[in-house]
């Protein structure tokens, strides 16, 4: 295995799902799971396509209720092609796929750099003989409605005939995640297939209530030798094309399969039938298509590779590709956000969550119009999120915690506990902080980006709805002068209630209040710093009182933070909640990263302990560096320093289950600035969560997005200390030893590639030639500013 590809040998049907996420192939429009052609969906394998933002609603009945669901489609399935053999003279043998018992051996690599996936098998057949395959495929980035794959078979040991069978089948239906069964999964309504002469096969469907129509076609071609028959069928929900093709010893068949794919969500065409089969038509062959697929990744790797030396970097890379095949260049011309689980499975059905807060960062730095195409995503939807708003009695924008195609929240009423069985009631939706991560993207993105015209427009307007939401939410308490947040859910996740009470939610989560503190101050910045002809629009626009303004000073300066024991509380009332018998659950169970299913399996809730599912209070230590942490916290009017963010870090390592992928990612990230000595523990934890699938078979549900692209983020930003702020790059370096060698470029306002390197104890920064500004770079005891075409190299203290 080299540091560019990922290498699987043998075949597995226990770790086939698992190895479809991972080898899943997309271009940010689309993608395709990594599963063996030969095989139709079923228990074991599930080849899913994906386009991003195609989403449909369905209704389903669920312990005697009627639910509605939006999903992300599983669309028709391209990949299906199938062969079997037919020795001279003699009947044809069964088709040959992986679960049977005629697979003599397999070997499937995933080669990153060029982004194809190679499978070599071979096959036994008792009346034919011995037949090799080698497949490639790929998900073209260049043109990115376009997918291939090329198989080659080789006779070793007899002659005859070999009968390929190419189609596109919409006989398909959401099946990836098996807890999801008792749902209703079957989306693609309308199906109809037809042939396009002389060698195409096309397949046209529509969504059965969102009535997006979707249409694929597919050229199969034998590139040698010449078929003797070839047969176009079209069936009810399936097109076929059957090709017989006779087969000598050592004398390869060649099976091209071009595949184009459009939906009616795409701009610049009329229908997306006819757009496909033009498409298809118009397609060069597999060779040339992949050189100019390899190209376009070529370009890709210049601005975002990372190196990283030994099995990190090995991780990182693999991480980074699939951020890439999510979030694409491509997805800038899309109206979409940022899916959880990529574009790699139907885990949380598609939906968008804050995914973003671990994912824009990295973004930012790299492909700057993505992240503004993903907040304009948001901002497109802020009018459905001040109608949520006013109708829970609030003024300002509430977004919803899931989100999909137009802005509704899409949080389940119901979540199942597969321990138990049992149907309960879900109260996620009441993590409003959602918000907030809203915001702060839009304030990371314009400070990397340097792109005051959107801050100034979409990026204000979000701004100040957001805060004009936690202001009117915020609730002035006579008795401490305080001002309270009530009933909402801290991202723990688990407390979604107190005890015995009769109505969901928390009070005063920090989380929750600090970041509202910080979205309204930030408002306030904003409109300090707008020319003042905008802010007279903007404040027109929006309807805003100057006398709000008064009220969101105050609320920013008096929002509460409960403490307990020295340390800052997750929320009010964490103090008294019992304490959990860590080590007899850790005995007695195999994995208690989803504590709350083990604990309501046994008639219990995790609503009584002190117990957390993944970083809350110290994720403030994630977004916030800790000098401007401490600025917040004294804003506030309390007390924060070194002593009591340490403790704080102690008392919740010690609660924690890490049960999300996000979890160590975060602890690593916050344990990199408290104790070096087990920050690498949570951050090889965080690199290991997919390829190792530690969250227990979750992976093949599709990977964990926000999780990948944070620990690309840990090595850009958490171990540098970089921030974007005041027209410069702030460097905070620390060092850790498993990780004492890395480097980067980045694109910084109108600077492609400044370049960071660490090695030998010094930091080396590089910022290409241009006609651009000098850029200024910040660090804890210095500051320098290096001009265009220059290189300056820092020596680094020791500890």
């Amino acid at each position: 295995m080299s540091e560019w590809t990922w290498e699987y040998e043998g075949y597995d049907p226990a770790a086939e799902r698992l190895r479809e996420s991972l080898c899943t192939l997309g271009n940010g429009y689309f993608a395709t799971r990594g599963a063996a052609p030969e095989c139709r969906a079923g228990l074991v394998h599930c080849p899913g396509t994906y386009a991003a933002g195609c989403y449909n609603r369905l209704e389903s009945t669920v312990a005697g209720r009627q639910v509605v669901n939006e999903d992300m489609v599983n669309l028709p399935n391209w990949l299906l092609l199938r062969f079997r053999l037919r020795c001279q003279g003699g009947a044809w043998g069964p088709w040959l796929i992986p679960d049977s018992t005629a697979l003599l051996d397999h070997r499937q690599v995933l080669d990153l750099r060029r982004a194809v996936l190679i499978r070599t098998s071979r096959y036994r057949d008792d009346a034919a003989g011995t037949l090799r395959v080698e497949q490639i495929r790929l998900v073209h980035m260049g043109d990115p409605h376009l997918a291939a794959l090329r198989t080659v078979l080789t006779a070793e040991d007899w002659s005859g005939d070999v009968e390929v069978e190419s189609a596109l089948d919409g006989d398909v239906i959401n099946a990836n995640v098996h807890r999801y069964r008792s749902l209703n999964r079957h989306h693609l309504a309308r199906v109809r297939t037809g042939v396009q002469e002389p060698g195409t096969v096309w397949l046209r469907c529509r969504t059965s209530a969102s009535d997006i129509g979707i249409a694929m076609a597919a050229r199969s071609v034998v590139v040698e030798p010449p078929s003797s028959s070839s047969q176009l069928r079209p069936d009810r929900r399936r097109a076929v094309h059957r090709l017989v093709i006779p087969i000598a010893p050592c004398r390869p068949v060649e099976v091209e399969k071009t595949v184009a794919l459009h939906t009616s969500r795409d701009t610049a065409i009329a229908d997306p039938l006819e757009a496909a089969v033009d498409r298809v038509a118009g397609a060069p062959d597999f060779s040339t298509l992949l050189e100019s697929h390899v190209a376009a990744w070529e370009r890709l790797w210049r601005r975002a590779e990372i190196r990283v030396p030994g099995e990190a970097g090995h991780i990182l890379r693999l991480h980074l590709f699939h951020v890439l095949q999510t979030l694409s260049p491509h997805t800038a011309d899309l109206d979409v956000g940022v899916p959880a689980r990529g574009l790699h499975g139907e885990a949380y059905r598609g939906h968008v969550f804050w995914d973003e807060l671990f994912v824009m960062p990295y973004l930012n730095l790299h492909f700057p119009e993505v992240s503004r195409a993903l907040l304009t995503y948001r901002h497109r939807r802020l009018p459905q999120a001040c109608r949520a708003a006013a109708a829970a009695g609030r003024a300002g924008a509430m977004y919803p915690w899931q989100s999909g195609s137009d802005g509704r929240e899409e949080t389940q009423q119901l979540h199942l506990n597969p321990r138990s069985g049992r149907w309960l009631p879900d109260h996620s939706r009441l993590q409003h902080h959602v918000g907030s991560a809203i915001a702060y993207n839009v304030w990371q993105y314009c400070e990397a980006s340097g792109d005051t015209e959107f801050l100034h427009t979409k990026g204000a307007e979000m701004l100040l709805q957001i805060a004009r939401f936690w202001a009117d939410t915020a609730v002035h308490d006579p008795e401490s002068g305080r001002y309270r947040i009530r009933g909402v859910v801290g991202p723990d996740e688990y407390h979604d209630g107190y005890p015995g009470a009769s109505r969901p939610g928390l009070d005063d989560n920090t989380y929750t209040n600090v970041t509202a503190a910080w979205v309204i101050t930030r408002a306030l910045d904003l409109v300090r710093r707008l020319p003042a002809w905008g802010r007279e629009e903007l404040f027109e626009h929006v309807c805003l009182d100057r006398d709000e303004l008064l009220r969101w000073e105050e609320v920013s300066r008096r929002l509460r933070v409960p403490y307990h024991q020295g340390v800052i509380s997750q929320f009010e009332g964490y103090g008294d909640l019992a304490e959990l018998d860590w080590d007899g659950y850790r005995a007695r169970y195999d994995s208690i990263r989803r504590l709350d299913r083990i604990l309501e399996a046994e008639g219990d809730s995790v609503n009584r302990y002190k117990a957390s599912k993944q970083a809350d209070v110290l994720m403030l230590g994630y977004l916030f560096s800790p000098t401007e942490l401490q600025r917040l916290f004294r804003r506030l009017g309390y007390a924060m320093d070194d002593a009591i963010w340490r403790r704080t870090v102690d008392y919740y390592l010690r609660r924690t289950s890490h049960g999300s992928t996000l979890s160590e990612l975060v602890h690593g990230w916050v344990l990199v600035r408290v104790r070096r000595a087990e920050a690498w523990q949570y951050f090889h934890e965080a690199l290991e969560s997919d390829v190792a699938d530690l969250q227990g078979g979750t992976t093949g549900e599709g990977i964990h997005l926000g999780a990948m692209a944070g620990t690309l983020d840990l090595v850009q930003r958490g171990l540098t200390g970089l921030e974007t702020r005041e027209d410069a790059l702030w460097l905070d370096p620390v060092p850790l030893p498993a990780l004492s060698e890395y480097g980067f470029s980045l694109r910084y306002r109108g600077h492609w590639g400044v370049s960071l390197r660490r090695h030998s104890g010094q930091l080396e920064l590089g910022v290409p030639d241009s006609e651009e500004s000098p850029v200024r770079v910040v660090l804890a005891d210095r500051a320098v500013t290096i001009a265009p075409g220059e290189t300056c190299t820092l020596q680094l203290p020791t500890s």
